[in-house]
């Protein structure tokens, strides 16, 4: 499974791209959306210093062609809306990648994480490009289900050691006693601890923030705008 952030860059034809430039201090996060067969339905919460006038113009743009209000202040509002121009919905559905939400869009762009198999994400990526979507790549990396990361036996002895005390300061179980417990030998014992804690130490490494799969973020490069 890989994990990935993108910003996407809106096209200037779409109304998202027009009123988030046009009033860039507006912050549009959408809760929730579902696309239909040829437009999008969306529950948004606008937060900002003129959300009236954000609300008149949505009200007003020709690609909107529904608007509701569930909520409304000077500063927030929060409105379920239907749109010819639901790019993001479109994408997510013809790749067959779910966007997580909430998506945070202001001043034309639009932060997005997914997760799925590296294929889908090459398809999200393609059809972000058909619809005329630009994006970088910030963040992007394989994600391994969590019994995929030990085995059986690598997490038996984890966590006996743990049990034991091997891994307390100061230690109440040393490496012969840990396999005298297991019943196996000191260095088939040092030998499995060693790959449990090469997996785990490399899988929180690869959790480290800013330490990306080159060879996920290689295959999306050619797509991603520069």
């Amino acid at each position: 499974m890989a994990q990935a952030t993108l910003t996407i860059t809106m096209p200037e034809q779409v109304w998202i791209q027009q009123l988030s430039t046009d009033y860039p201090d507006a912050i549009f996060r959408v809760l929730a959306g579902v696309p239909g067969s040829s437009t999008g339905f969306a529950l948004v919460r606008i937060t900002g210093p003129a959300v009236p006038d954000v609300i008149d113009d949505m009200n007003d743009h020709p690609q909107i062609t529904e608007l509701t209000l569930a909520q409304w202040s000077d500063s927030e509002a929060t409105v379920h809306f239907e749109t010819t121009a639901p790019l993001l919905l479109f994408s997510s559905q013809e790749s067959g990648m779910p966007i997580e939400l909430p998506v945070e869009i202001s001043d034309g762009e639009a932060t997005i994480d997914v997760t799925g198999s590296r294929e889908r994400l090459a398809e999200l990526a393609d059809q972000l490009e058909q619809f005329g979507l630009q994006y970088r790549i910030d963040h992007v990396r394989e994600r391994l289900h969590e019994s995929q990361l030990l085995s059986d036996r690598q997490l038996e002895v984890v966590v006996a050691a743990v049990e034991e005390g091997y891994y307390d300061t100061p230690r109440r179980c040393s490496l012969t006693d840990l396999a005298t417990h297991l019943d196996i030998a000191k260095s088939t014992c040092s030998e499995t601890l060693h790959r449990a804690e090469e997996a785990i130490i490399k899988r929180f490494v690869d959790d480290v923030p800013g330490l990306d799969d080159e060879s996920l973020e290689e295959q999306l490069a050619p797509h991603a705008s520069t």
